[in-house]
């Protein structure tokens, strides 16, 4: 290190609460707001932001624990202050939570880095494409037909071709409104896009394989998390008595992980935002192509879509309803999925391309 190497000289952070535009569920939860923490980390009057969305307390992990560990480490060395954080949380139960608090830093570290070399990310980490293909996701289980309508015909409006809906409502006792929602969103798209369903874990191994077998014939080509992923198992089962890509991924907190659920999944799913950053999410892609698969990014779409870019075996990207609405009210310089796909770093804006509207983010501040 020379003396002009800079170093992480503070982490900020802000935990922001945003209401929901309409009642939303999926298979196993509700919700009517979703909370995002923030992070700043500042060197050299520059700032990178990183964030994930959990709860309120992910805050005081960071003020309270990372924050020595990165602070005065060097800014270049992402590598080194994710394995420390890491190591250090080693007793404090580092998945869940903590795991997305040390994501979180590692995206603004990312950023920052990209941010003082004044490189988009993705030319920082190497492009591996410039087009990353999207998929529009939300359809939940509380819309009413006429919602669950104006969302596919707002993606369709964008040229969007690949569309996610939730289905397995009350951990799956309405079989019968899981289909015909289904089916409805077979009509409104037509028969030449892309049909994905998310069962967020809910159904039974023998369920999901009758409702699979079921929606094969409504041309679906991706069943997300048809029971739980902690069923490795079973999800292996259901991957080889249906013929839709079988997909899970979306709760790992570490690599070992990832590597667990290869050998169960068609396609597996890594969230930058709880995996352990940009820099777990890299390693999780390097370790799909090594067991002969892609990789999906999981919702947060302003986080994934520089690494996605950088990721040769990427299958797409999640444009998540509840993220992409808050992370457009957020932030300038959002993506347009206009066409299908996202171009990130098409601008030449350093880092992720983003500029926090600071009295946006002051609006919607819960103070802890």
């Amino acid at each position: 290190m020379t003396a002009t190497t800079p170093t992480v000289e503070a982490l900020q952070v802000q935990v922001l609460d945003f209401p929901t535009d309409a009642q939303e569920a999926d298979g196993t939860l509700a919700w009517d707001s979703t909370t995002m923490v923030l992070v700043h980390a500042r060197s050299q009057n520059t700032i990178g932001l990183g964030w994930t969305y959990g709860a309120p307390a992910t805050a005081q992990v960071i003020t309270g624990q990372l924050h020595g560990i990165v602070v005065g480490r060097p800014a270049f060395d992402i590598p080194d202050a994710n394995e420390a954080m890491s190591r250090a949380m080693r007793n404090a139960g580092r998945p869940g939570l903590i795991a997305g608090a040390i994501s979180a830093v590692d995206i603004a570290l990312w950023d920052l880095k990209a941010r003082l070399l004044g490189l988009p990310l993705v030319d920082l980490l190497g492009a591996a494409r410039r087009e990353v293909p999207v998929y529009g996701s939300g359809g939940f289980t509380t819309y009413t037909e006429r919602q669950l309508a104006e969302q596919l015909e707002g993606w369709a409006e964008q040229d969007v071709t690949r569309f996610k809906i939730k289905i397995d409502e009350n951990w799956g006792a309405r079989e019968r409104r899981d289909l015909e929602r289904t089916e409805q969103a077979r009509g409104l798209i037509g028969d030449d896009a892309e049909l994905y369903v998310d069962a967020n874990g809910a159904y039974t191994r023998k369920q999901a394989v009758r409702v699979g077998r079921t929606l094969a014939g409504l041309g679906v080509s991706w069943f997300e998390e048809p029971v739980t992923s902690d069923d490795l198992t079973g999800l292996a089962h259901v991957r080889d008595a249906v013929t839709a890509d079988v997909a899970a991924g979306e709760y790992g907190y570490d690599l070992p992980y990832f590597a667990r659920m290869a050998p169960a999944v068609d396609c597996l799913q890594a969230d930058a935002t709880r995996c352990g950053g940009i820099t777990v999410w890299v390693r999780a892609a390097a370790l799909a192509q090594a067991h002969g698969l892609q990789l999906s990014g999981h919702c947060a779409p302003h986080v994934h879509a520089h690494p996605a870019a950088a990721t040769a075996n990427l299958r797409h990207l999640e444009w998540f309803h509840d993220h992409v609405r808050i992370e457009n009210l957020l932030f300038e310089g959002t993506l347009s999925p206009g066409g299908g796909s996202v171009r990130p770093g098409r601008t030449g804006e350093p880092g992720l391309g983003l500029t926090l509207r600071s009295e946006v983010a002051e609006r919607f501040r819960v103070h802890t």
